[in-house]
C-alpha cells in the first residue's frame, strides 16, 4: 500500500468490515498521467474530489472486492485486510499508475459519497490480455505500543 486517505485513517477496518446492508469496497483504476502527489492526493475525502484532480482509467472500469475480510492478529499486534484477486479481461486503454480502493456505502452512491481509504501506486499498461491484480493484506493497521 502507497498510502492511506486522511478521511479513511482509524477507519478503515470498519468499513472494510463492510457494516451496511447494500455497502462494498469498489478498485477504482486511474490513468498514470496526471496523477497528484502523495501530499495533495491524502486529502481528498471522497471520490469525486480525487477525480477532480485525477483521471479515472474508465475502459478497465471499477470493479467490486469479493470476500473481503478483516482479520484481527493478536499475536503480532494488528489487523490485516484482504480480498479476493480481481480480473479484467482483454484490458485496454490509458496505463495504470494507481488503483484505489474506495468504501461504497451503499449500491446507488454517488462519487461524492464513496470514501476513498487506500491508494496503491502501481504502473501497468493494458495491452488486450487479461490483467489479474493479486490482493493480500491490501492494509495493515497496527498499534505504536
Amino acid at each position: 500500500m502507497s498510502l492511506v486517505f486522511n478521511v479513511a485513517l482509524g477507519r478503515i477496518a470498519a468499513y472494510a468490515d463492510l457494516p451496511a446492508a447494500n455497502d462494498s469496497l469498489i478498485l477504482v483504476p486511474f490513468a498514470s498521467a496526471g496523477l497528484p502527489a502523495d501530499t495533495t492526493m491524502r486529502d481528498y475525502a471522497t471520490l469525486a474530489a480525487v477525480k477532480a484532480g485525477a483521471t479515472e482509467q474508465t475502459n478497465l472500469g471499477r470493479k467490486s472486492l469479493a470476500n473481503v475480510t478483516v482479520t484481527v492478529d493478536q499475536v503480532n499486534d494488528r489487523v490485516a485486510l484482504d480480498a479476493d484477486d480481481v480480473t479484467w479481461p482483454a484490458s485496454s486503454g490509458a496505463p495504470v499508475g494507481a488503483l484505489l480502493i474506495c468504501y461504497k456505502p451503499d449500491t446507488s452512491s454517488a462519487d461524492t459519497a464513496i470514501i476513498p481509504m487506500t491508494a496503491h501506486f502501481v504502473t501497468f499498461t493494458p495491452d488486450g490480455t487479461d490483467i489479474t491484480l493479486a490482493i493480500a493484506d491490501f492494509a495493515r493497521s497496527s498499534s505504536a505500543a
